[in-house]
């Protein structure tokens, strides 16, 4: 009897998820921590292009720390412009635990990054002292890996420090110009034009910021019968009776980190989420269902914050360089003064699309990892008191996100179509120039994933 008791306390020992195999930090932990990173982002009032900035630097942060202790993972040393291999001496990381070092760094370079990281500092002392109370982490254990945590995410923003973000604050601001043609600040806070310079920041993957700029948006005209007013015209009658579950589609995707509230002659800021901390969030729902590995769910978000950290600044040299005028402004001066489109208009010039091009960055990237008819229900806006919406794959997502600009009366629709284009051919690229693609050959990403897969079962 005592040897068969003996048994099944060693075979207890060697299943994976017990005793020396338990798994200390999970997917669920990591996708947890990186919403406490969107959170500050709300709370900052981070702009869309900003928050792409600091998911792309976060996320490429944890995917390095994961490659540091599994060589399957793919890394993005060499593949990234200028970014060299992360060094960390050997002895270093066999002392170090790799699940709890992935999260550390995730909170330690958003503390770093985020001008309120002092709140993901707090996280990650926090961290530090459940590791301390749970028996797997020795107190030499958890100082290794603080220290290889250091270290990563020194020499990631060592590279983040180069990418030009730094020198944006001493350009020339933005004057809006004179002409009915171009953009023009809007009610209800005439806030000045966001991050005009944008497109001068080193792309991660891209070649050049107008790689895949497209052609020019429909030209300015009064005349009703041509090309521009016509689409003007159908943002105005489109608003005039807008369906229910259209105005739905409009609020859902909304995500204007920007919005103000008026109460009488009191403006007060609507916090709300970005387009990639919305992506980032769908991101997170396709792990979780499919049980991704913690490093499979960290490349995951890596490569697809990455892309639309890239789509950010393609779309915001078209929108500079084009300097549209807004559907509200010309609207108010070819149709109706009093006009008002569903959604407050965001502070930037109008073509193309901002969410058009990142939505369909992200959902390409996605749709090549699970495939094309992932099932998922997107509940990302759920604590902005917006319903769940489901969708039968990321492409019917990125799609209804990119029309909602239409629902709303912030895009005309030439913006939002060839914005599509401009993600799609973004996405694309970005998975042939991606980590995964060159270690198998070029082939199908999915190989990857079902390595990872196979890893996890």
């Amino acid at each position: 009897m005592k040897k068969i008791i003996v048994l099944f306390i060693t075979v207890i020992w060697l299943i994976p998820g017990f005793g020396q195999h338990k798994i200390s930090f999970t997917t669920g932990n990591y996708i947890r921590a990186l919403k406490h990173a969107t959170d500050v982002m709300v709370n900052d009032v981070t702009s869309p292009v900003a928050a792409s900035r600091y998911y792309g630097y976060i996320n490429l942060a944890a995917n390095e720390t994961v490659s540091l202790f599994d060589k399957q993972q793919p890394h993005f040393a060499e593949f990234l412009k200028g970014l060299k291999k992360i060094t960390i001496d050997d002895a270093l990381i066999k002392k170090s635990d790799p699940q709890l070092a992935v999260i550390l760094a995730l909170y330690k370079s958003g503390a770093r990054l985020l001008p309120s990281g002092y709140i993901l500092q707090k996280k990650y002392d926090s961290l530090k002292n459940v590791a301390k109370k749970r028996k797997k982490f020795s107190s030499s254990k958890i100082n290794a890996t603080v220290e290889l945590v250091d270290k990563v995410v020194e020499q990631v923003l060592e590279y983040a420090n180069a990418d030009g973000f730094v020198k944006l604050s001493g350009l020339r601001r933005f004057t809006p110009s004179s002409g009915d043609e171009y953009w023009q600040p809007t009610a209800p806070g005439f806030i000045s034009a966001i991050e005009p310079h944008w497109n001068m920041l080193r792309t991660f993957i891209l070649d050049s910021c107008t790689q895949f700029a497209g052609g020019p948006p429909n030209k300015y005209d009064a005349d009703t019968s041509s090309r521009f007013y016509k689409q003007l015209n159908e943002v105005y009658e489109l608003q005039k009776n807008l369906p229910q579950e259209k105005a739905a589609i409009a609020m859902f995707w909304d995500c204007n980190p920007f919005a103000l509230q008026q109460v009488g002659h009191l403006e007060f800021g609507i916090k709300k989420i970005s387009p990639v901390g919305h992506w980032m969030g769908i991101t997170g729902i396709a792990c979780i269902k499919q049980k991704s590995s913690l490093s499979k769910t960290v490349y995951v978000h890596a490569i697809v914050a990455i892309g639309m950290a890239d789509a950010f600044i393609s779309c915001w040299n078209n929108k500079y360089k084009y300097n549209r005028v807004r559907p509200e402004t010309a609207i108010r001066k070819l149709i109706d003064r009093n006009w008002s489109p569903l959604l407050q208009t965001p502070p930037f010039p109008e073509y193309t699309s901002g969410h058009s091009v990142i939505s369909t960055t992200a959902s390409t990237i996605l749709t090549y990892l699970f495939g094309d008819h992932f099932s998922f229900t997107d509940n990302t806006e759920e604590e902005f008191s917006l319903p769940s919406r489901k969708f039968n794959s990321f492409a019917k997502a990125s799609k209804e996100a990119a029309i909602s600009r239409l629902y709303g009366g912030i895009h005309f629709r030439d913006a939002i179509e060839n914005g599509v284009k401009e993600g799609e051919q973004i996405g694309k690229f970005v998975i042939e120039r991606s980590p995964h693609s060159q270690e198998n050959n070029n082939n199908n990403v999915r190989t990857f994933s079902k390595q990872v897969k196979n890893k996890d079962q």
